[in-house]
């Protein structure tokens, strides 16, 4: 059973009095321990790809299934408990500037039922994963915009999501740190199997992945092996 199917989805919005058609009919199946870029110009219906498979908003048409369950049938508790399942990074950080990054990633799970111990230890083991070590004491603005996605990569994680989505995961920090970022995202997949949907613009983060998929105008124009 494929984690993330999309089927037939459709999105028009109004702007204004004008229908803007943002997906045309996609199909998308993903597997566990997939690693896939979508690629395409503005406006292709990338972002708004994304948002239908992580729950954040529903298709005109069409159906999104998460591990099977159908996201349109679902209750707004179900869908509350499906959101803590997917795990999302993106271009920017959103962390909370009075915590600590320990306390950031710990934030996530407070709403799980973890102890106040569970959930530092846990905040601490991933922290480390993403080699943030020596600095989970420190507030975000003591950290570098790379550290702060790190950091923002462990609280995706934090929860044991089924997949995570990610959002142009470079796009806000320097070309030296998005290569260390790249490496990370790529052990993520290859040593965790963690199953990753990527939109993004960055070559060298599409070379890592096992497939892209080239969106135009609503629609997949062409997918691709890596």
């Amino acid at each position: 059973m494929a984690i993330v199917e999309a089927v037939n989805l459709k999105k028009t919005y109004m702007l204004g009095k004008v229908p803007v058609d943002a997906l045309r009919g996609v199909n998308l199946k993903v597997e566990e321990g997939d690693f896939v870029a979508i690629l395409g110009p503005s406006g292709s219906g990338k972002s708004t790809l994304l948002n239908m498979i992580g729950a954040l908003d529903k298709p005109s048409e069409g159906t999104v299934l998460i591990e099977g369950s159908d996201v349109s049938k679902l209750n707004d508790n179900q869908l509350a408990d499906l959101r803590r399942r997917v795990g999302f990074v993106f271009q920017f950080f959103n962390l909370i500037p009075r915590f600590t990054a320990r306390e950031n990633v710990e934030l996530s799970m407070s709403i799980a039922g973890l102890s106040k111990d569970e959930r530092r230890k846990r905040a601490e083991n991933l922290l480390e994963t993403v080699g943030l070590k020596e600095r989970m004491n420190h507030k975000p603005a003591e950290l570098s915009g790379g550290e702060q996605q790190r950091v923002a990569i462990a609280r995706a994680l934090a929860n044991n999501p089924s997949f995570l989505l990610m959002d142009e995961p470079t796009g806000n920090i320097d070309s030296k740190t998005a290569s260390e970022l790249i490496g990370l995202i790529r052990r993520l997949n290859e040593e965790k199997g963690v199953t990753i949907i990527m939109v993004t613009h960055d070559q060298r983060l599409v070379l890592q992945t096992k497939r892209t998929v080239n969106m135009l105008d609503g629609l997949i124009a062409e997918e691709n092996a890596n």
